[in-house]
């Protein structure tokens, strides 16, 4: 892995010093150039990349600041697998802000701090799991694999560098799997690993979202390991260039204040959100509602301390993997600018600092069992295919009997979500392994999740989902 990045490093730094060092301004045409990296199909990233693009909201904020100074502001996006690339551009100088998951945010902060005009900072967050659920390692539909233990030996797809890497590397060191001997690790962007997964070229794949539940979506693989079982908080965020945004600090402004515009329309309107996310990445809705929908991802821009202090503890990934030079996390992340985007809004950070609920929550009355919906732990959410609006459902059994009796009326599911029993991710519910215990019906999203629970109930046992559908009561 080391030598793999040697050589990308090599490229990056070659890349550096070709590049113009040009002012972002055109004084002959007083136009500023606003580059910015997003990753499409990295859906925790929306607020910061493919929603906002879609909604215009930068573009919107921009041209009231154009009209009142009188300069016209360029914006261009720029679209990347992952967050690597981006990193390498803002190196060279040509981004000025860019998104992407918590390991890359690292290499990022260490890679451009060598270059004054490089150096960036990480100015707020676009979606969290405080357990880590945003990366999973999936396997073939008929692989025998339980756990991340049966992956000793074999070949596993993953981008080295991302945030399904290093979630990865702890998933295997957790197991007591040497990261570096214990698996034979082929560093390839995510298609590539989907491909190589569907050929039987790897044994599994590790990635970030949405490629997990994609491909388990697609019946193409299956869960094998769920990043909240290393219950360690797993983020991506925005970083940007110090030296443009000092000269334009405007900018940055107007970037975050169009990022809380899109945190707060997806929010509230998630379904809608996700269609104009899957319409701007080729992602099904349905997968693309699965992480940004109610119970899903928790979209919040603040810099909570849970998360830096993570930040901190995944520094030692950096000497895993490559020759970083050691980063100063503190110094990396900044507060400033995002604390001044929630006053001008006169919205108080602090609170929303404070704030661990996720802001999407699955709320009303499930139609079926006629009870509120109140626990966001047992929460299920039913998709009608024709329909532009989703029911809630209180708990797991009242979500079986509303897809059982939506059959009964002859209509289609478009999808159905229920959060793990265990880890409460939320996941497809045709997907899930279902436990029957007494009476009820349990869903987990994994094999070993169903495992450890039947160990710890005697009397629970496994039965499949047409099973858990006739039985529910």
């Amino acid at each position: 892995m080391k030598r793999i990045f040697a050589a990308l490093l090599a490229a990056v730094t070659v890349g550096s010093l070709a590049a113009c060092s040009l002012d972002s301004t055109s004084q002959s045409t007083n136009t500023v150039d606003v580059v910015i990296g997003y990753q499409s199909k990295t859906i925790n990233t929306v607020t910061a990349g493919t929603l906002l693009k879609a909604k215009g909201f930068l573009e919107q904020r921009l041209a009231d600041i154009g009209k009142s100074s009188g300069v016209k502001y360029n914006v261009q996006w720029q679209d990347y697998d992952t967050g690597a690339p981006i990193t390498a551009q803002m190196v060279a100088e040509k981004i000025d802000i860019g998104s992407m998951g918590d390991y890359p945010l690292l290499i990022n902060g260490s890679k451009t701090q060598g270059n004054e005009r490089a150096r960036t900072e990480l100015v707020s967050v676009t979606g969290y799991s405080p357990t880590g659920s945003l990366n999973m390692v999936v396997v073939a539909p008929n692989s025998t694999a339980r756990s991340i233990t049966d992956l000793k030996g074999q070949k596993v797809s993953a981008s080295v560098g991302s945030a399904g890497h290093g979630t990865l590397v702890r998933a295997l060191g957790n197991a007591g799997l040497d990261p570096a001997t214990g698996v034979e690790v082929l560093n390839q962007q995510p298609p590539i690993g989907a491909s190589a997964l569907e050929s039987s070229q790897v044994q599994a794949l590790s990635q970030f979202v949405a490629w997990p539940g994609l491909l388990v979506f697609q019946n193409k693989a299956k869960l094998l390991y769920d990043g909240a079982e290393g219950k360690y908080p797993t983020f991506h965020g925005v970083v940007v260039r110090r030296d443009y945004a000092s000269q334009h600090p405007e900018v940055l402004d107007a970037f975050l204040q169009a990022q809380l515009d899109a945190t707060e329309f997806l929010n509230q309107h998630p379904l809608e959100a996700a269609k104009l996310v899957a319409d701007g990445s080729g992602l099904p809705q349905e997968v693309v509602y699965l992480y940004n929908g109610p119970g899903g991802t928790s979209f919040d821009t603040t810099l909570k301390p849970s998360l830096v202090e993570a930040l901190k503890g995944d520094v030692p990934y950096l000497k895993s993997i490559g020759d970083f030079a050691d980063l100063n996390v503190d110094g990396f992340v900044s507060d400033d600018a995002i604390r001044k985007a929630f006053a001008a809004r006169n919205q108080n950070y602090d609170s929303a600092l404070a704030a661990t609920a996720n802001p999407s929550a699955l709320r009303g009355q499930d139609p079926v069992c006629n009870v509120a919906v109140t626990d966001p732990k047992l929460a299920g959410e039913l998709w009608i295919d024709g329909k532009d609006t989703t029911q809630p459902a209180a708990n797991p059994g009242c979500l079986l009997r509303a897809i059982r009796e939506a059959g009964a009326h002859g209509e289609k599911v478009r999808a159905a979500y229920v959060p793990d029993t265990e880890l409460g991710t939320r996941w497809f519910a045709d997907k899930s392994i279902w436990v029957k215990n007494g009476t009820d019906y349990l869903p987990f999203d994994s094999v070993a999740g169903a495992g450890r629970y039947t160990a710890a109930h005697p009397g629970s046992t496994v039965v499949d989902y047409q099973q858990a559908l006739a039985g529910a009561v």
